[in-house]
């Protein structure tokens, strides 16, 4: 296999990202149109994501965040976003760069983008991975509510403020 010196995963998938800031930056700036809302998950323990030690300690690993009705201070800057959300009635500021994103989902469009984890994690300085394919677009199905039932995982659920999912309970199986 010939070697891609141009680097076409990395052009995709800066481009991509490129997306997402566009659409953050628009929703920061106009708010977010029609019944759009977003669903972005992200590396919690990746560079430069600020997370309270009580939102790390719930999702030591990754995170999931909704915009839709009640988020505030959406800031979209070149490498990251930073938004205001409340947890549980308590109100916190995330920061997270661009490069801690594994997954972007606008179910009401049912458009997605898919970031490889091991992609996202490469850009940390200390992780030396081989070349992967870059992030591509999914053409995703609307979820589907589940069925009530408490999950050991998950925290418990309130009617005020974001509410932290996994997306694993969407994917098909």
């Amino acid at each position: 296999m010939a070697t891609d010196h141009i680097r076409y995963d990395v052009l995709a998938r800066d481009a991509l990202r490129g997306v997402l800031r566009r659409v953050l930056a628009d929703a920061a700036e106009h708010g977010l149109p029609g019944e759009h809302h977003f669903f972005i998950t992200f590396l919690s323990t990746a560079d430069g994501v600020k997370l309270s030690p009580r939102l790390l300690a719930q999702y030591p690993e990754e995170m999931t965040i909704i915009l839709q009705h009640q988020f505030w201070d959406l800031v979209v800057t070149e490498d990251r976003f930073e938004v205001g959300l409340s947890f549980g009635g308590i109100p916190e500021r995330l920061v997270v760069p661009f490069a801690a994103i594994k997954s972007f989902l606008d179910p009401s469009v049912q458009f997605g983008l898919q970031f490889e984890p091991s992609e996202t994690m490469a850009e940390a300085p200390a992780a030396k991975l081989p070349a992967v394919p870059a992030a591509s677009a999914l053409p995703v199905a609307a979820p589907e509510p589940e069925p009530a039932a408490e999950s050991k995982d998950e925290p418990a659920k309130t009617n005020e403020g974001a509410e932290v999912v996994r997306l694993d309970r969407f994917r098909k199986k």
